[in-house]
């Protein structure tokens, strides 16, 4: 939706948590992943909410088991909407272990993706060698993103381990580092298994890092409530399913119970 159309309520209704401002922004950005969404799919999403996504993420793999007019045209309806579009991280571990990155790089190129996420979160991989994948990237003039932290349950990093490699990741020429939690946001990263977020680890990485360089993904609703109620609406927020963009945008702006009752409003005695 463009920017400059008729809002439903004018000026009658405002945010009561203001300063969400309008794209392109500096911070406040929200990824979601394309599971497979159809081609009418992306469009809709994007009339509906085009102007409050940043970025969308094919995730994991799913872009080898599509046709690549599927992948151009959905590329086309993201980009002309003003958003990046970048491959998921899975898919660029599996270019590293067959041994194709460079390879794989010049296909996205070709194909028309702008940015690359660039993970561990199944492989092992040197310090070294997620350097040079960056360095390859940003040659390449991919807007290169970073993710850290493990995918399996089992093998999560002690969070001395998971602040070392953000840190290292934004030592690079990144734009930015998402914080892992998969889409179920339960004993991956900073979520417990009960869906909660741990409180002391956020602190603990918010200090170490410019906090606007950090992406928390948060597939949840309550994930986001936490996000947005302790950093403030304009957190990164990634992994947002396509479905509950507006949701979350709400959120950020009051326009929820859920943050609307974090807003001082003196009790109403009176109509107008």
């Amino acid at each position: 939706m463009n920017p400059i159309e008729k809002r439903t309520w004018g000026s009658l209704l405002s945010d009561p948590i203001p300063g969400r401002g309008v794209k392109p922004r500096d911070t406040g950005w929200t990824v979601i992943s394309d599971h497979g969404l159809s081609i009418n799919e992306a469009k809709d999403l994007c009339d509906m909410a085009g102007e409050y996504i940043e970025r969308v993420k094919f995730p994991f793999a799913t872009t080898v088991v599509l046709k690549e007019r599927i992948v151009r045209e959905k590329l086309s309806i993201y980009t002309s909407n003003s958003m990046e579009a970048n491959l998921g991280g899975t898919c660029t571990e599996i270019a590293m272990y067959q041994g194709v990155y460079t390879r794989f790089l010049d296909r996205a190129v070709d194909l028309g993706f702008t940015a690359i996420e660039i993970s561990d979160g199944t492989i092992d991989m040197s310090d070294d060698a997620r350097r040079q994948a960056v360095e390859m990237a940003s040659r390449k003039g991919f807007k290169v993103y970073t993710e850290v932290g493990k995918k399996d349950v089992d093998k999560q990093l002690p969070l001395a381990e998971m602040i070392r490699q953000v840190k290292r990741d934004v030592s690079y020429d990144i734009v930015g580092v998402t914080i892992e939690s998969r889409g179920s946001a339960s004993g991956i990263g900073v979520y417990e298994k009960d869906g909660s977020v741990k409180v002391d680890d956020v602190d603990a990485i918010v200090s170490a890092v410019d906090p606007r360089k950090l992406i928390w993904e948060a597939p949840t609703k309550s994930g986001q409530e936490f996000f947005i109620t302790y950093l403030g609406n304009n957190v990164n927020l990634a992994n947002v399913r396509p479905a509950e963009v507006i949701s979350c945008e709400c959120l950020r702006r009051g326009l929820r119970s859920d943050t609307l009752r974090t807003v001082s409003i003196p009790a109403v005695e009176t109509l107008s």
